[in-house]
């Protein structure tokens, strides 16, 4: 494998970049990714696998100063930035990019939340460094696709390392060289099994992501030793975790010059390789208007990399459920709403008319196709057969409309944990970041009661 230095570059770029850099729209986008991330914190917090780290966590005396997005405990700031970043990713509501592959602010956010409230780091630190963590997972990520992913690994606790870590290293004031360092001691770190999706282990990967790099830089600081070259070295991270070494694509321009102009969010409750089919289904049902007993066959067509994540064809969790493009798409037909946290429960797998069509579902699994692109064709009781097609991996162009449904999305899920009161203080918080002297007022504004 050649040898490139990957690493220097990468870590020469997030180190350098500086509020002038950054155009207005990504400051704006920024806040749309901080809307979305509280958004599914808040309720991710009272999810039972983040009670149980928080447990374990106060159980293994880590109770300190940092304050817990959706909950009242205060724990260390390493622990906070493993429990934040769990919690962001339980609901599998958050955003995605797919130069990383997997998912960016839940790596990214943690950490410099935890560690600009102990900083007392300034909105617009906050707000660079969010950037340079954001383009680090997209560079990264570039570099290892697409066989990285396809060996198994989960790209939001592999890659998503290194995003944390550009971006604690930023607010930390890292030079190019320190940053260097601790991508190596990241990089030593960096793990994810696609094998647990479903499972709680998957956020988990989020938050161990988000951990690793904050460990990462503040080692560096402190003069932590690590290889400079650890993306591209003989047994690297590309060449232990990737039959690529895709140096000209990590480091070229992304589409539309920066790689957070290309951030997808999520409007449906499940992975994102659902929401095309999703998409269709709705499409169908509502120019259509029949009844789902009149179904016969649901031919759906998408990328083959998907028989490999979203592909549970019998659900009994509701966990499950949001890795069943069966089950997604029998929710779309039946008018469930695919965007509420409460569709996706056990009882919901069993329900009969959801079976049923489950059933009646057959997949072609197309290689080579785009990941975010589906087509479907529903057959009926009298031989109509109606098509529809999505690709959800165009963002959209309209950022003033994105972000009115981003709000919407954040008012449903902050306020019945929160309430009305606190749901406005977490807003406002996240409008004034680049204000802000102290980034621990967001967030303390975040926290339960």
């Amino acid at each position: 494998m050649a040898t490139v230095p990957v690493t220097a570059e990468i870590a020469r770029r997030a180190a350098a970049l500086a509020w002038n850099d950054l155009p207005e729209d990504l400051v704006e986008r920024t806040k749309q990714c901080l809307l979305d991330w509280f958004a599914v914190t808040v309720p991710g917090a009272q999810e039972e696998l983040t009670d149980i780290l928080v447990r374990e966590a106060l159980e293994d005396g880590a109770k300190g100063p940092a304050s817990l997005v959706g909950r009242s405990e205060r724990v260390l700031p390493s622990a906070a930035t493993l429990i934040n970043g769990a919690a962001s990713h339980a609901l599998d509501y958050d955003d995605v990019n797919f130069s990383m592959g997997g998912h960016p602010t839940v790596t990214v956010v943690p950490a410099l939340l935890a560690l600009g409230e102990q900083t007392k780091a300034s909105g617009r630190l906050f707000v660079e460094s969010f950037v340079a963590g954001y383009e680090t997972s997209g560079r990264v990520g570039r570099l290892v696709s697409p066989s990285h992913y396809q060996k198994g690994f989960h790209v939001t606790g592999t890659v998503g390392s290194f995003a944390a870590t550009a971006a604690a290293g930023r607010m930390l004031g890292l030079t190019d060289e320190q940053l260097a360092v601790a991508f190596g001691i990241a990089a030593t770190q960096a793990a994810g099994l696609k094998s647990n999706f479903g499972t709680m282990c998957k956020p988990l990967h989020a938050g161990t992501a988000s951990e690793h790099g904050l460990r990462a830089a503040r080692l560096a600081a402190r003069g932590f030793t690590a290889r400079r070259d650890s993306l591209e070295c003989d047994q690297g991270f590309a060449s232990s975790q990737s039959d690529h070494l895709n140096a000209e694509a990590a480091l070229g321009e992304p589409p539309q010059g920066w790689h957070l102009r290309n951030n997808l969010f999520k409007y449906h409750a499940a992975c994102y390789l659902t929401h095309a089919p999703i998409e269709c289904a709705k499409e169908i049902r509502l120019k259509s208007n029949f009844p789902p007993e009149r179904v016969q066959k649901i031919l759906l067509r998408i990328d083959a990399g998907a028989d490999k994540v979203c592909n549970i064809p019998d659900p009994t969790t509701g966990l499950e459920a949001k890795f069943s493009l069966r089950q997604t798409v029998a929710m779309a037909l039946t008018g469930v709403d695919t965007a509420a946290l409460d569709s996706y429960n056990d009882a919901s797998t069993q329900e009969p008319r959801m079976r049923t069509l489950r059933d009646k579902m057959s997949i072609e699994f197309k290689p080579n196709w785009a990941h975010s692109l589906a087509e479907m064709a529903i057959q009926l009781d009298d031989g109509t057969t109606i098509e529809a097609s999505h690709d959800s991996g165009i963002p959209w162009a309209d950022v003033a409309k994105q972000r009115r449904a981003i709000e919407t999305k954040f008012e449903s899920l902050v306020a019945p944990v929160l309430g009305a009161a606190g749901t406005r203080r977490l807003h406002d918080a996240i409008e004034r970041i680049d204000s802000l002297d102290d980034v621990g007022e967001l967030a303390r504004a975040a926290t339960k009661g």
